[in-house]
């Protein structure tokens, strides 16, 4: 069973940048996909970038530019860099691990930018 562990989330300034981590306990990189979604106050979830088994990036045109997504095999860890970091991106950051038969979420790290 995947365990996803969140961190780096933390109080920062408009043009700031931040690196949120997630850690996993079992096999995230041999199949399926890593996500971070973000959760702003009062909005839905939503998707934020994408890391599949091959390693193939990809970032929504919200951020891309800002944001890059990574991922460290040895660490078991993906990465999600955050660059010139404005008030609307203040929300909770989620990871998760999909497969065809599961969908594991971490507990969330908060970020907030402030102006």
């Amino acid at each position: 069973q995947v365990r996803l562990i969140e961190s780096g989330g933390g109080l920062v300034h408009t043009g700031e940048s931040l690196t949120l981590s997630c850690v996993a306990s079992g096999d995230i990189f041999s199949s399926g996909a890593m996500s971070w979604y973000s959760r702003a106050p009062g909005k839905e979830r939503e998707l934020v970038a994408t890391i599949n088994s091959d390693g193939q990036r990809s970032v929504e045109d919200s951020v891309r530019g800002r944001f890059t997504i990574s991922r460290d095999l040895a660490k078991n860890t993906i990465y999600l860099h955050m660059n010139n970091l404005k008030p609307e991106d203040t929300a909770t950051y989620y990871c998760n691990h999909a497969k065809w038969d599961s969908l594991v979420w971490g507990q969330g790290t908060q970020v907030t930018v402030s102006s």
